[in-house]
């Protein structure tokens, strides 16, 4: 019987908050009973097969993508200026990882992608199978709120719904790869229309959000193909603990504050100091995590304990808040553990959690990592620890956040479009 499940192909390349929601979802299709195997960069084949998921390489690894100087220039100083290299350095992973996709998707029964991914919709098209497309961010076009990937101003609906046209210029980052591979691998035609959330046919995809609607409430004008599911959080199954040593921190003071900039590669001396002189000024006790190098853990003080690595879902338990970079998953996992959020953006969605995170009143009003001083951090590390209205709120959001289903309810989809998916391959190919 176990030949007969039907086999589930997940693409997404990223960082791991790319990735991690991917894993989740991975893992309880494999509970329903579906062979399931989850394409991503090699950075992640560890997380992916840790969790008991088939792991099929989509090839670049992405640290050292980030670790460029165009890269460090893009996010530190001006974006656009820095922007053209980067485009086609980024068309270079998006094509591999086209390619290795092609490859993993054979005999699969459905697709389905992250937006990073979005050749999945052509690789769906030239193997007959249905396409679902996902997001972590909210996305689709709507008058509610600017686009969120991009820290612009909102200026009331017309302009909200026109700065959904910037996305444009993002699609064309990646239809040059994925028109390269329909023509050279797949042997499909020309695209006629298209998008992220369309197929070449110009019909809707159904687009699965991975987000709480508590968190970013549904627009009331997007199409009925964008559902909002909740979040799909990944359960550390490591057994992780606190080490001795990390024990003896957390037994000699008050409870720290997590402090993380994400998996970004730079700023890392300037970061430190901020964070050194911000704590000594504040006079509490913080944890700190360095992720791919935001931070340098050496010569830290008493004061500060540097992690190298640790699940957020268990890591969190010991905090008594959150200082961190703004990331879709790390503001889930601060949000779930109902711990006061400060966060301190740097580029993307980032500025749009930050947001969200203040207007939930989890926590103070967000400043970009560029403008980030030590009395600003150290002004927002005693208020999280002292307002109880912080506290509260996060408590009662986290209370929300951890009754949610949101695999389950993706899942509820995903099999929805499988079974009342209709073949486009003329009957004639069928007795070929």
């Amino acid at each position: 019987m176990a030949g007969l499940a039907k086999r589930i192909a997940i693409a997404t390349i990223g960082t791991q908050g790319d990735v991690q929601p991917y894993v989740a979802l991975a893992v309880v299709l494999k509970q329903r009973g579906y062979d399931v195997v989850l394409g991503t960069n090699a950075d992640f084949e560890t997380l992916v097969t840790n969790h008991g998921v088939e792991f099929f390489s989509l090839g670049s690894n992405i640290q050292t993508f980030l670790q460029q100087s165009n890269f460090e220039h893009a996010m530190s100083q001006n974006l656009l200026v820095n922007m053209p290299a980067l485009l086609v350095d980024g068309q270079k992973i998006v094509e591999t990882a086209g390619r290795h996709a092609w490859t993993m998707a054979q005999g699969a029964d459905a697709i389905i992608m992250n937006m990073n991914a979005s050749f999945g919709i052509d690789i769906a098209e030239a193997l007959d199978i249905p396409a679902i497309m996902t997001a972590l961010q909210p996305l689709n076009t709507t008058r509610e709120f600017p686009l969120c990937a991009y820290d612009v101003p909102d200026l009331g609906p017309a302009f909200n719904r026109l700065s959904y046209a910037v996305a444009s210029v993002q699609q064309a980052y990646y239809d040059l790869p994925r028109d390269r591979l329909r023509k050279e691998l797949m042997g499909l035609r020309p695209r006629k229309k298209g998008g992220f959330f369309k197929d070449s046919t110009g019909h809707n995809l159904v687009t699965l959000y991975a987000f709480s609607p508590l968190v970013s409430p549904r627009p009331r004008d997007w199409p009925k193909s964008a559902i909002v599911t909740g979040y799909w959080q990944l359960h550390d199954n490591s057994g992780w603990e606190p080490s001795e040593r990390f024990k003896k921190f957390l037994s000699e003071g008050s409870k720290p504050v997590y402090i993380g900039f994400g998996s970004m590669p730079f700023g890392a001396k300037r970061n430190t100091q901020i964070l050194k002189e911000a704590v000594a000024e504040w006079g509490g006790r913080a944890v700190v995590a360095r992720g791919w190098g935001g931070i340098d853990p050496e010569d830290l003080p008493d004061s500060i304990y540097a992690i190298a690595r640790a699940p957020h879902d268990k890591l969190f338990q010991h905090v008594a808040a959150v200082v961190h970079h703004g990331g879709a998953g790390t503001t889930a996992a601060g949000l779930h553990a109902g711990r006061p959020t400060f966060v301190v953006p740097q580029t993307l969605d980032q500025p749009y959690w930050g947001r969200r995170v203040r207007e939930l009143g989890c926590g103070p009003t967000p400043v970009p990592l560029r403008k980030l001083t030590a009395p600003k951090l150290a002004r927002a590390l005693d208020e999280l620890v002292t307002r109880k209205d912080y506290s509260a709120a996060a408590h009662a959001v986290s209370v929300l956040l951890n009754a949610e289903d949101g695999p389950g309810r993706a899942i509820r989809h995903i099999e929805r479009v499988m079974s009342n998916y209709k073949s486009r391959r003329p009957a004639s190919a069928w007795s070929a």
